[in-house]
């Protein structure tokens, strides 16, 4: 049995050197019917295969992360925008020294949000800190959508404590890689937004938003639906930032103009705190200090 699954595997191999070896030499893919299915871009890249695409979208991460233990994140939402206060000051000086005012309040804004980068991060220390010393199986694993700002704070605390943490990134028109603080093998990139957010919610056991701009708002409102229909189990989800997301919308209206139950708003909290994040999780779980 294991010399079958060898041939089978070094002729999967060669179907790919092969077509490896047509692109290095210059020739256009096309196209190529006597290709292997699984080896032919152009085949896999059609209106009709875009099942099996998803089912690869789905498939490749959770592999990857169930060979590495990981099945129990702590998903962390928030803006790309937001910066390290050591980049914050920079930019702001570098604005100044433009003499452009509006560069100048861009630059004042993005150092007067830094301090949730600060937060961010230490949120991550904190999850990791507490995880470092449980089994593998009660671990919590820090999950961001892998980019810039709020996302790479919440891998950076992880990764400053030695943690493994997941990055699930987005191809975008303006392209993107994987922040640098994500472990190389928890790394992944989707298509499919759809898919992306499946992921996060497949090992989530608590929900921490952060302030953030439209992509924020509809990863957060998707988990709240979900536990809402109950089409998700509950999990403590929490809005990081008070004063920014009252400001932003107000939740009672909703309950005022007979949109949601008077119930549906205690499916969050609001903390301006990492450990208020933290303890409010420990005390949902009954975890142990």
């Amino acid at each position: 049995m294991k010399a079958t699954q060898d041939i089978s595997e070094r002729r999967i191999a060669d179907a790919w050197a092969d077509l490896q070896a047509h692109s290095s030499n210059g020739n256009p893919i096309a196209a190529d019917a006597y290709r292997l299915a699984f080896a032919d871009p152009e085949f896999l890249l059609r209106r009709e295969t875009r099942g099996i695409r998803f089912q690869l979208e789905m498939l490749k991460p959770d592999l990857a992360q169930s060979e590495l233990g990981i099945e129990n994140t702590i998903v962390v939402f928030g803006s790309a925008r937001v910066r390290d206060p050591d980049e914050a000051r920079e930019h702001l000086r570098v604005a100044q020294a433009s003499g452009d005012a509006d560069a100048i309040a861009r630059a004042h804004t993005l150092l007067r949000n830094a301090h949730y980068y600060q937060h961010a991060r230490e949120f991550g220390r904190l999850v990791a800190r507490y995880s470092a010393r449980c089994p593998r199986e009660d671990q919590l694993f820090i999950c961001t959508g892998g980019g810039p700002g709020i996302m790479e704070a919440a891998n950076r605390g992880a990764h400053d404590e030695g943690a493994l943490n997941v990055g699930l990134n987005i191809a975008l028109p303006h392209e993107q890689s994987g922040n640098r603080f994500i472990s190389p093998a928890l790394s992944f990139k989707f298509h499919y937004f759809a898919l992306r957010k499946m992921h996060f919610m497949m090992r989530a056991k608590a929900l921490v938003a952060f302030p953030g701009g439209f992509g924020t708002l509809d990863e957060l409102f998707e988990v709240i639906t979900l536990v809402q229909c109950k089409k998700a189990k509950p999990v403590p989800i929490v809005l990081f930032g008070t004063g920014y997301w009252k400001r932003l919308i107000h939740f009672d209206v909703l309950v005022d103009e007979g949109m949601i139950s008077p119930e549906d708003v205690k499916l969050f909290i609001f903390v301006d705190d990492p450990q208020a994040a933290w303890d409010h999780i420990v005390s949902f779980y009954d975890l142990p200090a």
